[in-house]
């Protein structure tokens, strides 16, 4: 089975992600492995003083870790997403008082405004896409009759599902990587949501 998330259930590690920028910066680490400030700063479109204090406060709260094996001069600081780890929230654990409600909100609203943006932009760009990453894209949308304990654990379900797939993945490409030539892997973005809702 495949690693398990960290769940965040400090509301002040939560409230990191209240900005949307830091949203944007994690994303985009993601994808790169590692990176400078200058270097998200580019692809984000905003100042390097602004990337950098960002970066710091993601780092106070464990999301991401200096890279210094990068570093080749020293100059310049190397960031990459906190090895071995992907986090998870649940709503359980901040509605208990205004405080965690209000940031639970802020941080889901964000992350699904940023979700729903890569999503369009993939959409706007699909036609400078290969034939063959366009024909394996896909959305879809499930209606299914459950109660809350169902829901639950199909949540963990697919949890564990795409955790395999993960490992999957990162085996196959560490035994890419020592063969010469590209591996045509992508970063691919799913989104999946469960939720009730009355007609």
């Amino acid at each position: 089975m495949g690693r398990e998330p960290e769940r965040i259930t400090e509301l002040a590690q939560l409230k990191a992600f209240t900005h949307p920028l830091r949203i944007e910066l994690y994303r985009l680490l993601t994808a790169a492995r590692t990176a400078t400030a200058s270097h998200l700063a580019e692809q984000a479109g905003e100042a390097v003083s602004l990337v950098s204090y960002h970066l710091r406060k993601l780092a106070e709260h464990g999301f991401i870790e200096e890279a210094a094996e990068q570093g080749r001069d020293g100059r310049e600081r190397w960031w990459r997403v906190s090895a071995e780890r992907s986090f998870t929230f649940r709503s359980a654990d901040f509605d208990g008082t205004p405080e965690g409600t209000a940031a639970l909100t802020g941080v889901t609203r964000e992350l699904l405004t940023t979700r729903t943006r890569s999503y369009l932009n993939y959409l706007d760009q699909q036609a400078g896409w290969e034939r063959e990453w366009t024909r394996a894209a896909f959305s879809s949308e499930y209606t299914l009759r459950l109660t809350a304990g169902e829901l639950q654990e199909l949540a963990e379900e697919m949890g564990a599902f795409v955790r395999r797939w993960r490992e999957r993945a990162e085996a196959a490409e560490t035994a890419e990587a020592a063969e010469a030539g590209g591996t045509g892997r992508e970063t691919v973005a799913l989104h999946l949501y469960g939720f009730p809702f009355r007609p």
